[in-house]
């Protein structure tokens, strides 16, 4: 190949003409911060798209901001889109933290606990369940609150995908199902809120996370604190994120398991409640590994949500969990 053909082939796309001009006139008009312009805006397929990322970047900002968790930028802080969505954040959290109640969990722990040591007879604890796929976790709770090895009575499911096979599962069992499609509810506050109103119309007393893959938010974790349950396929704090069985693999560790934790706002570091290892056999593929995984996933859950129901779980100021297993 001759230099000009190389240095032909090298050469940038040229722009798109116009694209440039009308994304910066759709940010000012969308009242956004010119740092919302990303470098690389006129390869942006598309205008509306790009203004719509850039606003959910304000509303995102403005929400921690409005948490304290951090400080915008001076041009941030001063866009209209960036001042509306900060307000508005700090409306919904100051209804959230009157509501607010970190007792509560152990509080309904405590009453529970002094019902069992009295011989009375402890009513199911009343849990809504969280899914996005198939369901299985889901399916092992069911299962054991039909044999009476748990006493718990699942009042809600609630799915990230319509198309999730576990809402089959439940309306097999007769339980009432809601379904939120990520695309309609793109914002995950109105999403949590939502999700928020129903299992407090349904009477949830705990929220079960079963193979749920959205991050859950301030309008879940402050109704009901130390009250969400998660499941991970991996011993925490090892692996975390979405892709604990595969990142264990790959590791190439010996021992992984199973972690059932509290949720809170730092993605899967909360309270830890129980766990459970997983030796990694010799030669075993990756698809071995993930059915082991599951199948100490379907025992540990049930086992957890008992103990819960039986009043045996208090969540530490330091963030431990004590466990009577007496």
């Amino acid at each position: 190949m001759s230099d000009n053909e190389n240095r032909s082939t090298c050469q940038e796309t040229p722009a798109p003409a116009g694209v440039d001009e009308a994304y910066r006139a759709a940010v000012e008009e969308a009242g956004l911060p010119p740092e919302a312009l990303p470098s690389d805006s006129f390869f942006a397929p598309s205008v509306e798209r790009e203004v719509d990322r850039a606003r959910a970047e304000a509303v995102a900002a403005a929400r921690s901001a409005a948490m304290g968790s951090s400080e915008p930028s001076e041009t941030l802080a001063a866009s209209p889109v960036y001042r509306a969505a900060f307000a508005e954040a700090r409306r919904r959290i100051e209804q959230l933290e009157a509501a607010f109640d970190v007792e509560a969990g152990n509080a309904l722990q405590a009453r529970r606990a002094a019902a069992r040591a009295a011989g009375e007879d402890l009513p199911p604890l009343k849990i809504g369940v969280l899914i996005s796929g198939s369901g299985t976790n889901l399916q092992a709770l069911i299962d054991e609150i039909a044999s009476g090895n748990l006493n718990a009575e699942i009042v809600l499911v609630v799915s990230s995908r319509p198309s999730a096979a576990g809402l089959k599962r439940a309306a097999s069992a007769g339980i009432q199902t809601l379904a939120l499609s990520k695309e309609i509810y793109a914002d995950p506050w109105d999403a949590d809120e939502v999700i928020a109103t129903e299992l407090k119309r349904a009477g949830a007393e705990y929220i079960v996370m079963a193979g749920y893959m959205r991050k859950v938010h301030e309008p879940l974790l402050m109704l009901w604190p130390n009250r969400v349950v998660n499941l991970h396929p991996a011993l925490l704090p090892s692996f975390q994120g979405a892709h604990g069985i595969q990142d264990a693999y790959d590791r190439g560790v010996k021992v992984t398991g199973v972690t059932v934790h509290f949720a809170n706002a730092v993605y899967d570091q909360g309270p830890i409640i129980a766990q459970e290892p997983v030796r990694v056999e010799e030669g075993w593929s990756v698809d071995e590994l993930e059915a082991a995984i599951h199948a100490v996933e379907h025992r540990l859950y049930p086992q957890v949500v008992e103990l819960l129901a039986e009043g045996r779980v208090q969540a530490r100021e330091d963030l431990t969990v004590s466990v009577d297993r007496s």
